[in-house]
């Protein structure tokens, strides 16, 4: 119901996530029919909604109406024609599109601003104790290197290390902080922070080992073996 903005973006999710049918209302037949077109939709005016209603699984509502479009007795109406199989309705229109006493219904799940702004809180404390989290580890992995570090007495290789090290820090706590913001799962971002900062600061000491070890530089095996406390001998087979 509607055919602003907010009603196109959720008409794009349904239709990306493979709803089966998208019906559009709107005060102006021809909005409701241009918006329509992008998504293989039918255009009904609001005068048209009660004869509609009986249709929809989900109902999302974002007018500037000033009064309620959708009454209670309507999607009464509707429910008996639909034998009572549940609508699950989303009023994001401030003042209401949907009447308050709709909620009343038992076959209506009615969901408003209110209710999706708490959701949204509840993301974002999420988000933002993800974020805290995936700094702790950053800052620990950092930590790690930069105390064994300065336990060598190589002011200036100690310098460009950290330097290093704080770049791909950097580069990977940005990378989860947009992941966040797009909304993915606060453990699915933690795994890749984690997984991500491992490789890359492995990455360069990984590949110069190997390719000591294929060109037979066992003195540099060795040093790292030394310098990792890995217990790994270096002598006998390749």
């Amino acid at each position: 119901i509607g055919a602003g903005e907010t009603i196109e973006l959720a008409a794009r999710h349904l239709a990306q996530n493979g709803i089966g049918r998208i019906i559009v209302a709107n005060r102006t037949i021809a909005r409701a029919q241009e918006l329509a077109e992008q998504f293989s939709a039918y255009a009904i005016s609001l005068t048209e909604i009660p004869s509609h209603l009986a249709e929809a699984d989900i109902v999302i509502a974002s007018t500037a109406s000033p009064v309620p479009i959708l009454g209670k007795g309507t999607v009464e109406s509707a429910l008996k024609k639909r034998r009572h199989q549940p609508i699950f309705m989303v009023d994001i229109a401030v003042p209401r599109d949907i009447e308050a006493e709709v909620a009343d219904l038992r076959d209506v799940y009615l969901y408003t601003v209110d209710d999706l702004d708490e959701v949204i809180q509840g993301n974002l404390r999420s988000r933002q104790e993800a974020a805290g989290q995936a700094r702790d580890i950053i800052q620990f992995q950092v930590d790690e290197f930069q105390g064994w570090m300065r336990s060598l007495d190589a002011t200036g290789l100690i310098q460009d290390y950290r330097r290093q090290a704080g770049l791909i820090r950097d580069e990977v706590l940005a990378k989860a902080e947009k992941m966040l913001e797009a909304g993915k799962p606060a453990d699915e971002v933690l795994r890749f922070l984690a997984q991500t900062l491992t490789n890359k600061l492995l990455h360069t000491p990984s590949a110069k080992l190997r390719e000591a070890g294929s060109t037979g530089q066992r003195e540099i095996l060795e040093a790292a073996n030394t310098l990792f406390e890995l217990g790994h001998g270096t002598s006998g087979q390749d």
